[in-house]
Parts: structure tokens; C-alpha cells; sequence
């Protein structure tokens, strides 16, 4: 696996490194050893899958605070999706700011987020499936999230109007 660093600090970008021949390719797409080794978070509670079926479908953001915050591995397993982590960490130098990547099925890409970043993805195609490894149990309690269209983070989402839930259209939008 290859990992490269991103601007946000504890965010990481995972390209596989395909072994092929004729039948196709095998790749290691997660190893609990590499993980430590880049100083990332290698527990994983859970697994979950996200299915889509319309083009414009925005889930986020969300995170899950501490006692219970997680970091999240998420790679799109059908489909393509433009997924956004935001830094939430209010110590840290990029405190607010985000990163966007386009991950697919046909780039194999995964997305490490760090605890304390929210996170959400827009699907740029119909029938999109993203595959989750999370470091924590879900708490509903803990759920928590911010706007999509937050104007402190300035996002720029690539279809609008989104397809989205209530409950993520009402999160509030942050003050100062």
C-alpha cells in the first residue's frame, strides 16, 4: 500500500499496489501493521456500507465525539464519489479547513480520516456503493455533524441542489 500524506494532518490518501497477470490483480487493501507504522489509528470495530442510488445524493457531515470519536477508512466500492473530510480540531493549524478526493471503483483509492474530522461524500453517479472500516462503535448519542453548505468551510460541491436528508440539511451552521 502507498500512503500519502495530505495538507490536514493525520489524513491520508491509500493507493493499493496491484500485483496482475492475466486473471486481473490482488492487492492488500488494509494491514493492521502498515496502519501503525504511519502512525494511524488500526482498530477496527465495524465495518458498514453506504448504497446510493441517485447521482446528487450528499450524506454529511458527521463525526462522532469523544468518548467515542473515530477514524474512518472509506473507500467507494461501485460508483464514483467526491468525498470531504473537514479538520474539526480546534488546535490544530488547519483547524476548519477541508480536503476533497475523488474516489471510485476504478481508482481503488481509499480515505483514512482521523478522529475529530467530520466527513461526507457526494455521489457523482447513479448507483454508488462506499465501503467503511470504522475504529469505533456507532453511538448515537455522539452523532454529531455540521452543514454541508457551511460558508466557514467554503466546500465546493459539484451538484446542487444536493439530494439530502433532513436531518443533515438541519445541522446548524457554525458561529465566528
Amino acid at each position: 500500500m502507498i500512503f500519502i500524506e495530505t495538507m490536514l494532518k493525520g489524513a491520508y490518501i491509500i493507493d493499493i499496489e496491484p500485483h496482475e497477470d492475466e486473471r486481473g490483480f490482488f492487492a492488500r487493501s488494509w494491514c493492521a501493521d502498515e496502519f501503525e507504522k504511519h502512525g494511524l489509528n488500526p482498530r477496527l470495530s465495524q465495518s458498514s456500507i453506504s448504497y446510493n442510488k441517485n447521482r446528487g445524493t450528499l450524506r454529511g457531515m458527521h463525526y462522532q465525539v469523544t468518548p467515542f470519536a473515530e477514524a474512518k477508512l472509506v473507500r467507494c466500492t461501485m460508483g464514483v464519489i467526491y468525498d470531504v473530510i473537514i479538520d474539526l480540531r480546534a488546535d490544530s493549524l488547519t483547524f476548519r479547513q477541508y480536503l476533497s478526493v475523488e474516489l471510485n471503483s476504478q481508482n481503488h483509492r481509499a480515505l483514512y480520516i482521523p478522529k475529530d474530522f467530520a466527513h461526507g461524500f457526494q455521489t457523482l453517479t447513479d448507483n454508488t456503493e462506499v465501503f467503511y472500516q470504522i475504529s469505533e462503535f456507532f453511538h448515537p448519542e455522539y452523532t454529531r455533524g455540521v452543514r454541508w453548505d457551511d460558508p466557514a468551510f467554503g466546500i465546493n460541491w459539484h451538484i446542487l441542489p444536493p439530494i439530502i436528508s433532513e436531518q443533515d440539511a438541519s445541522y446548524s451552521l457554525l458561529t465566528g
